[in-house]
Order: C-alpha cells, then structure tokens, then sequence
C-alpha cells in the first residue's frame, strides 16, 4: 500500500513538500503541481521547483499537464534532459482554465490524444509513467474510452478521482464507478477523494482492498498530520495535532522571511496554509488569519491559533 501527496497549485511547492516530510515523516510520494509549456519551453519557475535542494529528502515526481501530441512529447524530452526518471500525467484537472484548453479531464475523451499518450509511454522505457484521472469531463463513464488506452501500458499505477471534472469537489462520489474501474484496470490504482480523517482511509482500504495506494490533497493541506496519524494507527489528540501544525508553520514562514522580500510578499505564501484548516483551527483564528494584512496582524491570528 502506497500512500501519496497530491499536488495543489499555490500551495505543494517545493519547501511546503520540505518541511512537511521534516516533521511528519517522509512516507509519502509527492508530485509537484502541474509543469506545462510556456513559449515551447518549461517555465522557469516550474524548473526551480523542481530542481530545488529541498526536494533531497522527499520521493518527488513531476506531474505535466498537456493538451495534445506536440506539448506531451516535448514536456517529456524536456524534463528527460533534466535527468528525470518519473513523469506524473496530468489528465484529471477539473479546473476550467485547463479544461477549456483541452487540458487536465478534457484529455479522457480526446482519442487522438490517448493514441499519442501511448506511443510516448512506450517510446519512452526508461522512465517511469503514471496517471492521475477523473471519471470524465461532464460524463461519469467517459473513462470506459480511455481504459482500453491505459491498459496497453505499464504504469506504475493510475491514480482515479470518482468525480467528474463538472463536480470539480463537490457532489457525490462515485463508488460504483470507482468499482468498476479497478476491475478494469490491467494497472494498479490509487483512490483519490475526500479522505479527511484516519477513519475516512481505514474504511477506503477496507472497501477496496485491491488498490494499491490511496492519494491525499485537500486532506493533507487541512490536516498536515493525516497521513502520520493513520500509519501511527492511532488518531492523535487535538492539541499534539495543533502543536506539530504551529511547528510547520513556523519552519515554512522562517523560510519564506529568509528568502523573499517584503511583508505583502510573505502574507501572500504563507496565508494559504490556512485555506483548508478551518475545521482544524476554529473559524475565529482562521477568519483573522485571512483578514490580516500586515505580519503584526498576521501573528496576532496564528497566536490566536497557539492559545486556543
């Protein structure tokens, strides 16, 4: 059983991914948020990310988002340049700037595009290749037109959402067409969606027994601890869960005041830690929190937090 970070843009990047692994354990695989072609090239600050010394202590691969033949092959023979031995595609972004340029889940119904995407797996045996997928863009069986694709391949495993893109994280989760994907998988899978709790893991694990992994995005972001507690077996306390949170937040916010400039600059990296703790929290520190325009404020919030 694999167990494995999910990449959130604006927020899983390079000294997030760090600190996490210091002081929870380095048991997870992580991806970098989606790389993608800005003027036929990688942008740059997907380079750095990527080829930042904070990744030394984690299983780091990179994740391509990528709307036909052309971006996947060059992304590929980009990234190979740089040494890589893993590629994460990217074929499950709900989101409609993505979507809308045939990227992210508007790849499941694109068969072209999955012709393409084995041609490229295959032409490319030295590196290992995944898949992170939805259901379908609008339809919840459209990925019955990309399996036959998928199972021509040997990925290390195809990581599933059983949500359509339209969902995007709402509305209900599809386990019988979660089911039937694993049974037609040839590859192994990995269940992601709505895990928040140890209790939430336990019960996928228990439901779907031949998966090979569970993924966990939002979860982990609300809940750094999550992952820790599940593979400690035993849920943790509310105040060792807020004090090994405060311990994050600070290892990342002396980072980002050692290496960026200004207080708007730092509030600007440092206050979405936040976005997906309000149940951890309290609604009251987690609202001054995201009122705080000045790091005076923005202490004030996070001792807030600490005293509670």
């Amino acid at each position: 059983m694999n167990f494995h970070f999910a990449p959130v843009q604006g927020h899983t990047d390079a000294p997030y991914r760090h600190f996490h692994s210091e002081v929870y354990g380095g048991a997870l695989k992580h991806y970098t948020p989606f790389i993608r072609l800005e003027k036929d090239g990688i942008r740059q600050r997907d380079v750095k990310d990527y080829t930042s010394q904070l990744n030394r202590n984690i299983d780091l691969t990179p994740q391509i988002i990528f709307r036909d033949k052309r971006e996947l092959e060059t992304l590929i023979t980009q990234l190979r340049e740089k040494g890589i031995s893993s590629i994460d595609l990217n074929m499950g972004c709900p989101f409609p700037l993505q979507t809308g340029h045939g990227r992210g889940a508007a790849t499941i119904g694109n068969n072209e595009l999955a012709h393409a995407v084995v041609e490229s797996v295959q032409g490319n045996p030295d590196i290992t290749f995944s898949v992170k997928m939805r259901l379908g863009l609008e339809n919840k069986e459209e990925w019955r037109g990309l399996i036959p694709y998928l199972n021509k391949l040997k990925l290390s495993h195809i990581t599933l959402h059983p949500r359509t893109a339209r969902q995007q994280y709402g509305g209900e989760i599809d386990f019988e067409q979660f089911g039937l994907f694993l049974k037609e998988s040839n590859n192994p899978v990995v269940y992601n969606g709505d895990l928040r709790t140890p209790e939430d893991i336990t019960k996928i694990i228990d439901s779907y027994p031949d998966i090979s992994g569970v993924m966990i995005g939002r979860g982990l972001l609300g809940r750094p601890s999550l992952m820790a507690e599940y593979l400690s077996g035993a849920e943790w306390p509310e105040d060792k869960r807020k004090q090994k949170m405060l311990e994050f937040h600070r290892l990342l916010l002396n980072h980002y005041q050692e290496n960026l400039c200004g207080e708007a600059q730092i509030i600007s990296k440092i206050s979405p830690f936040w976005e997906y703790a309000e149940a951890e929290i309290g609604r009251k520190g987690w609202k001054a929190i995201r009122k705080a325009s000045n790091m005076a404020k923005y202490n004030s919030a996070v001792g807030m937090i600490a005293n509670s």
